[in-house]
């Protein structure tokens, strides 16, 4: 009888707590709330391939820009001569900079502001300080030049170079007074009718010269002019020309060239840069060597 009311009182007890948890469930108030129904689109979405190309190229140029202008940046031009070699591109010298011609200009450039003449002159490196390694240097592009134009079909050498102020001149000049140094009969013509200024380097104010040649105005033996280094003589540009391609392609040209090279041992000629015109792509057609 003990265990029965035991069991009794137990079961009652958990039917108790049983109603008690149903109460506290359905009393239970949830804190969910619908805000707005949900909405189905008719179509599923996809990705927009033109504006993907699109953006995709975008980027792409600009990151292609973006090395290019990083490569120039780092690229510092040719620093020895090995990298010309290695292209096939022989190499007969290397002319150091000279501190002494930087000198010299900067003198003649002073001189030239106080005074304001017209041309003030350049002095040649190789008169005033034919020891400087500078004229070495073209001591030595001599010995080679010997020996490059040895199969040339003429004794004509252009000197030019791609730009503006890259050493045509002064190449031009001093190699000119060293060949003559040497012994050899040298004339220099500056076939730069436009902006050439080689009268400076040999004194010259640059009166008749060549653009009155081939206009057909003087002849030859007028327009021929000394200088101070013996062996040495120089053809100046003459007055600017309004077509200086135009002249340069006249027969008189041609005919300059073959007369200067029965009665010279070597002609030198300077030309304008080569990207910017083609006067010096007509004079290659007459030149045996090219510098």
């Amino acid at each position: 009888m003990r265990d029965v009311e035991v069991n009794q009182q137990i079961y009652v007890g958990l039917l108790n707590r049983a109603q008690e948890l149903r109460i506290m469930k359905a009393s239970t108030v949830g804190n969910v709330r619908i805000i707005d129904d949900a909405v189905v689109y008719p179509a599923p979405v996809q990705p927009k391939k033109g504006l993907v190309v699109a953006l995709s190229a975008l980027f792409g140029l600009m990151a292609s820009v973006g090395y290019v202008l990083l490569q120039a940046a780092l690229h510092r031009g040719i620093q020895s001569p090995d990298q010309l070699e290695e292209q096939g591109i022989p190499v007969y010298t290397a002319v150091p900079l000279s501190e002494q011609q930087q000198k010299l200009a900067r003198v003649v450039t002073m001189v030239r502001r106080r005074k304001r003449p017209k041309r003030e002159p350049i002095p040649l490196l190789a008169v005033s300080d034919p020891t400087d390694l500078a004229v070495e240097a073209l001591r030595s592009l001599r010995t080679s030049l010997h020996f490059a134009m040895m199969e040339a079909s003429n004794k004509v050498l252009m000197i030019a170079g791609p730009s503006p102020e890259v050493g045509k001149s002064f190449i031009t000049a001093n190699l000119a007074a060293v060949l003559a140094q040497a012994g050899q009969k040298v004339i220099v013509i500056d076939a730069d009718m436009r902006k050439g200024h080689l009268h400076r380097y040999f004194e010259n104010q640059n009166g008749a010269g060549l653009s009155e040649l081939l206009s057909g105005q003087l002849e030859q033996d007028q327009i021929v002019h000394g200088t101070k280094v013996e062996n040495l003589h120089f053809i100046p540009r003459g007055q600017i020309p309004p077509n200086p391609s135009e002249l340069l392609m006249h027969p008189r040209f041609n005919a300059l060239m073959e007369r200067l090279s029965d009665a010279y041992d070597l002609v030198l000629v300077d030309t304008p840069p080569i990207l910017a015109v083609t006067d010096a792509a007509i004079i290659g057609q007459q030149a045996g060597t090219s510098l």
